[in-house]
């Protein structure tokens, strides 16, 4: 019987009970306690996946650090991909034979509402825009996964992420493990119950599990900015050009060309950002 093998893109802002930027943000006394509850989560998404046929879970750790989920207490039937500076970041691993992909903990993307909403950067950039399209990181990773004709099994976050993944993988399961009040606030789930719920849809969702061919083709990235000198910097990236004063944009001839160039702007942007006034 040939193996199944599934990888987790496992943020954090999407997590079970996460609503704060203490919650999320590594070193802080909050940060350690939502450690061991998204730990549960990414655990209950293995349970479901092998229950549903997995025979082999890769979970990439996608939040900030990289270094968030407790290895001591996960689940021994996954593998943990751990650290930063990987050539992929949040999606490294989808090039490595997958059948599946399961976005747990994602968030909406920057300039919409939703707990904790960004994309890539938490409060410079105020949209991305992917083919014409606003884009979160849900929707950027869906459209890199399907290069490499991997589906979208699931998704988990708030319910605000949960109808942007409706749009851009309408296959996929959704979870919401809690609902959005606003960008700070959220009526919450118990752990005991998302766990059922993560698990039932991995395990559901399993039937969709299947590598295809995929497709590679071109596409085009937007960035808007909060400040002008953002974009300016961000110009500087040779393929980048300004398209407004708080705009650039770039073209990439295959969907992992253009995360790398999305990648080298997120990271010169954030170099640049000023003390308070950013």
């Amino acid at each position: 019987m040939w193996g199944v093998r599934i990888m987790i893109s496992a943020d954090m802002e999407g997590a079970t009970g996460v609503t704060w930027t203490d919650d999320v943000r590594p070193g802080t006394e909050p940060w350690q306690r939502f450690r061991r509850v998204f730990t549960g989560d990414v655990n209950a998404g293995v349970a479901g996946l092998c229950a549903g046929g997995a025979t082999e879970v890769l979970v990439n750790e996608a939040h900030s650090s990289q270094r968030n989920l407790l290895l001591e207490e996960l689940d021994p039937r996954a593998a943990m991909l751990t650290g930063r500076h990987k050539p992929l970041s949040m999606m490294q691993g989808i090039d490595s034979g997958v059948d599946g992909v399961v976005f747990l903990g994602y968030h909406a993307g920057a300039g919409v509402e939703g707990v904790l909403a960004h994309t890539y950067l938490e409060n410079s950039i105020t949209g991305v825009w992917l083919d014409g399209v606003h884009a979160s990181e849900g929707r950027l990773n869906a459209a890199l996964a399907a290069e490499h004709g991997v589906p979208v099994l699931v998704v988990t976050g708030d319910d605000r992420t949960c109808v942007d993944a409706n749009d851009y993988a309408p296959g996929a399961r959704t979870v919401a493990v809690k609902e959005c009040v606003s960008r700070y606030a959220a009526i919450c789930l118990p752990p005991t119950r998302t766990a059922q719920l993560i698990q039932s849809a991995c395990a559901e969702a399993m039937v969709s599990a299947g590598r295809g061919e995929g497709t590679v083709q071109s596409h085009r990235i937007e960035v808007e900015f909060d400040a002008t000198h953002l974009a300016h910097a961000a110009a500087v990236v040779p393929t980048v050009s300004l398209v407004d004063v708080r705009r650039v944009g770039f073209d990439a001839v295959s969907m992992t060309e253009a995360m790398k160039a999305f990648k080298v702007v997120t990271a010169i942007a954030a170099g640049a950002v000023e003390g308070i006034y950013g």
